[in-house]
């Protein structure tokens, strides 16, 4: 069952905070590792690890004050995450159209359903003019 395992960890420099990452890296089954916190004092380990073996093997290795704060299912986490940026990202979509003169315009430069767009037709593509030849002299 793949975990998400947070773990206060008292790191004073980056060379312990790089020899906390190594560490908790190099653990078997372990997906991912990152720090969270404001003063990244918090190892976020994502997998299949043994969570009181991380803890002491991080409280041996590097400082002497590791602490278990959080064990959760990452499965259900990340489900609902994606769910999340789902709806937000169909939100912004929709918000994202607004009427801009001859038809619908979307920030991403592309004109939507507006036939006749003057003598050079439309710029994307999709209603080009019938005469669009070009004579010099």
């Amino acid at each position: 069952m793949v975990q998400k395992i947070v773990i206060k960890v008292h790191m004073s420099s980056d060379k312990c905070r790089r020899k906390a990452m190594a560490l908790a890296a190099s653990t078997g089954g372990v997906v991912s590792v990152e720090l969270a916190g404001d003063d990244r004092s918090k190892v976020v380990v994502v997998g299949d690890v043994d969570s009181i073996g991380l803890t002491n093997a991080l409280r041996r290795k590097v400082d002497g004050s590791a602490e278990l704060v959080e064990v959760s299912d990452a499965s259900k986490k990340k489900e609902e995450e994606a769910k999340k940026k789902k709806e937000e990202e169909k939100k912004k979509e929709e918000l994202a159209y607004y009427h801009h003169g001859y038809g619908y315009y979307h920030p991403g430069g592309v004109y939507h359903h507006h036939p006749g767009y003057g003598p050079h037709g439309c710029p994307c593509g999709c209603n080009p003019s019938p005469d669009s030849t070009c004579s010099i002299m």
